[in-house]
């Protein structure tokens, strides 16, 4: 490549960059306001946040066209090759995290437009939701800046994910148990947590892939000691 291809094509793959982080921010933004939605009991919120999971979508079918494009006109190497790949596996769990706040926004509608008994559990939910949240936040940083420190933090955040996932399982099980009219409600919450469980594990991915395109090593199902290792030897 001469110097002036060269540096279109930097410019080329740092648009796209740009592009994966501001579908990031819309997606971050879908699952702040699904959470809102089902704290207040704001169907209205619920009901936009449904509505944009186009916007969403879009995006990810526009990233991924524009990836294509380049690796079939540039013919990318190593590196180069590793970040197109890294961007295009990262838009479709960030495609899939929309999916998951537009669910939450779904059974929060289910849940306010209905008349039965209402389970209140959801301070263990919004705090799931925040460890979610900042994991979401932390995948794009690291993808941002290629830190394998925050990639490693997010890996680890997710055991947290998991196991209030866990806690909220039991308590609504308890509940169900004790009056079962409240099963109806206990399920569309328990639906609630695991879309946050997933988005949980969405990020988890994002970081991974972080690792996979500075060190060329999957990291995948290897287990956040392993994400860490990598991470410590990231010089």
């Amino acid at each position: 490549m001469t110097e002036h291809t060269l540096k279109q094509f930097d410019a080329e793959l740092e648009a796209v960059r740009a592009r994966v982080l501001q579908m990031g921010g819309l997606v971050e933004e879908q699952i702040s306001r699904a959470m809102e939605a089902l704290s207040s009991g704001n169907t209205q919120i619920a009901a936009r946040v449904v509505d944009d999971d186009h916007r969403v979508n879009a995006l990810e079918v526009g990233i991924d066209e524009e990836c294509s494009t380049i690796i079939a006109r540039r013919q990318p190497a190593a590196v180069d090759l590793r970040m197109l790949m890294m961007v295009v596996k990262t838009i479709t769990d960030l495609e899939r995290i929309g999916d998951e706040a537009a669910k939450i926004a779904r059974m929060t509608q289910l849940i306010y437009d209905s008349d039965r008994p209402f389970v209140p559990r959801t301070n263990e939910i919004r705090h799931m939701a925040d460890v979610a949240l900042a994991m979401l936040r932390n995948a794009l940083d690291a993808f941002a800046r290629l830190d394998l420190a925050v990639a490693a933090k997010v890996v680890r955040q997710d055991e947290r994910v998991d196991e209030s996932f866990r806690g909220v399982l039991r308590q609504l099980i308890t509940f169900m148990m004790e009056d079962p009219r409240t099963i109806s409600h206990a399920i569309e919450i328990l639906f609630i947590a695991k879309a946050i469980e997933r988005i949980g594990d969405h990020a988890k991915n994002m970081s991974e892939y972080v690792v996979y395109m500075v060190k060329g090593k999957d990291v995948r199902h290897t287990g956040p000691e392993a994400v860490e290792r990598e991470a410590l030897t990231q010089h």
